[in-house]
């Protein structure tokens, strides 16, 4: 019970630094003038384009769900659970390697970038390794939380022909050709599937079948097994 308090509480904090990072980004997005959008809406917007955005708000869904007990053992949830993770793992690893010595920041505009870029993905993936949930994991769910990044890079590259804007130098073929942008997604989509594996592969060999995370909300269908089995109707 103590475990499962800790591990609450954990997800519920990983939640509202995800909170906390946007609540900041968007009025920094906002009243940033210039650019490829004119008025504040546009901009505010515009925020959903950027891989970084879009994969801390799966992971604060994922931690709120798991914070207030609501969070199902289903495909979707692990589906969720697992596109965070790994969107978030990739945003950490690409901002360091690619972007962090792209722009200088500073106030609410550093306070967000700190949030969002790596306090978050640090304490999803320590999240992850000390609480789980386990045994949510499987192959199937693997390929189901691809068509995040390849919907991303879908929109991100159609919107961008049509608009002229790209979130980030390395999906911008006016500035790598469409040659470097392939190369560049290739790059980051195996990354994408090894993490997305790995954590399979962990999820799998570290879970056992008797073991139930209690900070889950109960599976109907085994709520009505139990109580069968009890033979209490």
């Amino acid at each position: 019970m103590q475990a499962s308090k800790i591990a609450r509480a954990w997800f519920g904090a990983t939640a509202l630094v995800v909170i906390a990072g946007l609540a900041a980004q968007i009025p920094v997005s906002a009243g940033t003038e210039g650019g490829t959008f004119h008025t504040p809406a546009g901009r505010v917007a515009n925020l959903l384009a950027f891989f970084t955005i879009d994969s801390n708000i799966l992971v604060g869904i994922g931690g709120l769900l798991l914070a207030l007990g609501v969070a199902g053992r289903s495909t979707v949830f692990g589906v969720l659970r697992l596109t965070g993770l790994v969107g978030i793992i990739v945003t950490g690893v690409v901002f360091q390697v690619a972007l962090a010595d792209l722009y200088e920041l500073h106030g609410w505009a550093l306070f967000a970038d700190t949030m969002l870029h790596k306090v978050s993905p640090l304490m999803c993936v320590a999240g992850w390794l000390l609480f789980g949930p386990r045994g949510q994991l499987s192959w199937r769910v693997l390929w189901w939380s691809l068509l995040y990044p390849l919907a991303w890079l879908a929109v991100t590259l159609v919107r961008g022909a049509i608009i002229g804007f790209y979130p980030y130098p390395f999906v911008d073929p006016g500035v790598n050709g469409y040659g470097g942008v392939a190369f560049n997604c290739v790059l980051i989509g195996v990354l994408f599937i090894g993490l997305a594996a790995a954590a399979v592969g962990f999820d799998r060999t570290f879970s056992r079948k008797d073991e139930v995370d209690d900070y889950l909300a109960p599976d109907p269908a085994e709520s009505v097994e139990r109580i069968r089995d009890t033979g209490a109707y």
